[in-house]
């Protein structure tokens, strides 16, 4: 059962850039409440769609290069990357069905 990748500023390139798979970026910090309550349902996501999705978290507090070179403002955010390429990007707290429309035209 997959869960979500932590990554860092060091490791972003090789776990997202260079990823085989549609990546979503959770770009989260501990303190954040709307993190807390986004993390069950990637962990849901990473597990349903292993293999064909990977999911991966970045504390922004521990690693703020990645999250400045990206604009996150606000956490959460979520950014769909394929291919290396950011495609989509959802701010703020949404339901696992408003994230899967977004991903899914890349799975």
């Amino acid at each position: 059962m997959s869960t979500p990748i932590h990554v860092t500023d060091d490791s972003f390139e090789q776990q997202v850039i260079q990823a085989d798979l549609p990546t979503i970026v959770d770009f989260w910090a501990e303190w954040c409440v709307p993190c807390k309550r986004i993390a069950p349902i990637l962990e849901e996501i990473a597990a349903e769609y292993e293999g064909q999705l990977k999911v991966v978290k970045l504390n922004v507090d521990e690693n703020s290069d990645t999250a400045g070179e990206y604009g996150v403002m606000s956490i959460p955010t979520l950014l769909i990357l394929d291919d290396g390429e950011l495609v989509d990007r959802i701010v703020g707290y949404r339901s696992k069905d408003y994230i899967m429309d977004k991903i899914k035209p890349y799975i």
